[in-house]
């Protein structure tokens, strides 16, 4: 590194948020301009560790540790501080098709396996991560290419969420003809629909979708692979086909009340959320479903949060967030060493606006929900809740109801964010995809073909609900197999 000592002359900054007071008055996003200067500055913490393990992209207790796509951390870091911001570019795009992305919506495993963060606030990737890719764009540096050459052979990918994108444009660099089938009305997936505007605006989505498309990728929307076209009709009519399509079935709740008017999936509320803001233009013009009522968001993880911070700009009169986990401790515990993902209490942005709103961080810890009150119309009045504690039987962790814990919240809507059971049926019925024990299309991590000659799948479709950036790493990685598999080689990383 070209300042060996910069982690003990300068403390960790990211790039600083709006007022929260201030943000919730709008769907921008939530960030502030990074000087260029303090930017240069958070590259100098990176330290010339001897084995840099924010790259690694490891597997530990269950949680990425390190980059899943191997990010060139320490190298572009170290441009940036010599303010080589082109060369930065570069080094970024070499392992990551959409840093635009993942520089403001990955929970940075980086972060958490960053060797500094053994003794001091680790380094400060995310931020400079993202501010690379911004100043790219802004510079006219981020243009176009499409490949010299075409192969001539076609590849159909269904789903156009990270997984989906990130194979159709490596597969589009490597000379193929890609159309991508999107059911939606507009390409992303989740990245348009499951993650709300003010974490990741949609002008910088379809920023890089127009890119895609001026490189050659071709776009289907509202087309449903299954029910407006077979999937058969694709392994007939493609040379192969990635199968992208999320695991986009939710975790239910099968409780008392459960059918209630005012009781929604989680992504239910989102994607009418930014569908309302992307047709109008203005938050004022649509439907805000949460305005002036009493929310309860069941699920404690990024989904939940979202959920939080999308009503509180709708105007709600309150909202409560259920966590069945305890609270993290403020610091790694003991059986969580460094370089694991550090399971520790924070403030995400929709509890800081919530508390700042209503005095305290909405979240309920070690709570769960025992039925849904009606109001006598088949409407949602409230929620009967517990408190309960993790108790083991026969080595396994269930959770036990606290004797006299019981209590009613108001609620008039309810959003249930706990997550996704795998994918849905269709394509897999209709063309006889193996399965494994949890629904997930089987294909082995490596290889991602499918029992069905020619077809491949990737992303949580393949894996289960997991992150973004381990969508990005399938795409990539299932591209290339496809590649070898047309070709009979692969030049594809």
């Amino acid at each position: 590194m070209g300042k060996p000592t910069g982690f003990l002359e300068h403390d960790r900054q990211t790039i600083p948020d709006r007022k929260p007071l201030d943000r919730i008055k709008d769907w921008k996003e939530i960030h502030e301009p990074f000087d260029e200067k303090k930017i240069s500055e958070q590259g100098a913490r990176c330290m010339d560790c001897g084995t840099p393990y924010c790259h690694t992209g490891m597997t530990l207790s269950n949680m990425a540790s390190g980059c899943p796509i191997n990010n060139l951390i320490p190298e572009w870091n170290d441009l940036v501080y010599k303010g080589k911001w082109r060369d930065a570019l570069d080094r970024l795009h070499k392992t990551n098709n959409f840093p635009e992305f993942t520089g403001r919506v990955c929970p940075a495993p980086c972060e958490g396996s960053c060797v500094l963060g053994v003794i001091e606030p680790p380094v400060t990737i995310k931020s400079i991560e993202c501010s690379i890719i911004d100043k790219g764009f802004a510079e006219g540096w981020v243009t176009p290419q499409p490949p010299s050459e075409r192969s001539g052979k076609k590849v159909a990918v269904v789903g156009s969420g990270p997984a989906g994108l990130a194979a159709a444009d490596q597969l589009n660099k490597a000379g193929h003809l890609v159309t991508v089938y999107e059911r939606a009305d507009r390409i992303g997936g989740l990245l348009l629909y499951g993650i709300p505007n003010m974490k990741l605006d949609k002008e910088i989505v379809q920023r890089r979708v127009d890119l895609m498309a001026a490189e050659g990728v071709e776009f289907i929307v509202s087309t449903e692979i299954g029910k407006d076209v077979p999937a058969k009709k694709l392994v007939d009519d493609y040379d192969s086909v990635i199968l992208c399509c999320g695991a986009t079935n939710p975790r239910d709740l099968p409780i008392e009340g459960r059918n209630l008017k005012g009781v929604h999936f989680a992504m239910e509320f989102l994607t009418i959320n930014t569908q309302g803001l992307l047709e109008l233009k203005d938050v004022t013009n649509f439907e805000t479903a949460a305005k002036n009522k009493d929310v309860v968001v069941i699920g404690g993880g990024d989904t939940g949060t979202d959920c939080v911070g999308t009503s509180v700009r709708h105007g709600c009169k309150s909202v409560t967030q259920l966590e069945i986990m305890p609270r993290p401790p403020e610091e790694r515990a003991m059986d969580n060493p460094w370089p694991e993902w550090p399971k520790v209490y924070k403030l995400d942005y929709g509890q800081e606006e919530a508390k700042e709103v209503f005095g305290e961080d909405p979240r309920k810890y070690l709570t769960m929900t025992k039925r849904f009150i009606g109001d006598g119309d088949g409407n949602l009045k409230g929620l009967v809740i517990c408190d309960i504690e993790w108790q083991q039987n026969d080595g396994r962790y269930s959770p036990v109801e606290v004797p006299g814990s019981e209590q009613e919240i108001p609620a008039q809507a309810a959003f249930l964010a706990m997550g996704f059971l795998g994918p849905e049926d269709t394509i897999a019925e209709e063309l006889g995809l193996s399965r494994d024990s949890r629904s997930n299309v089987q294909a082995e991590y490596g290889k991602f073909a499918t029992n069905i000659d020619g077809v491949f799948s990737a992303g949580d479709m393949r894996r289960g609900q997991s992150l973004v950036v381990w969508a990005i790493n399938e795409g990539r990685a299932a591209a290339r197999e496809c590649d070898r598999y047309l070709m009979g080689e692969t030049s594809l990383p």
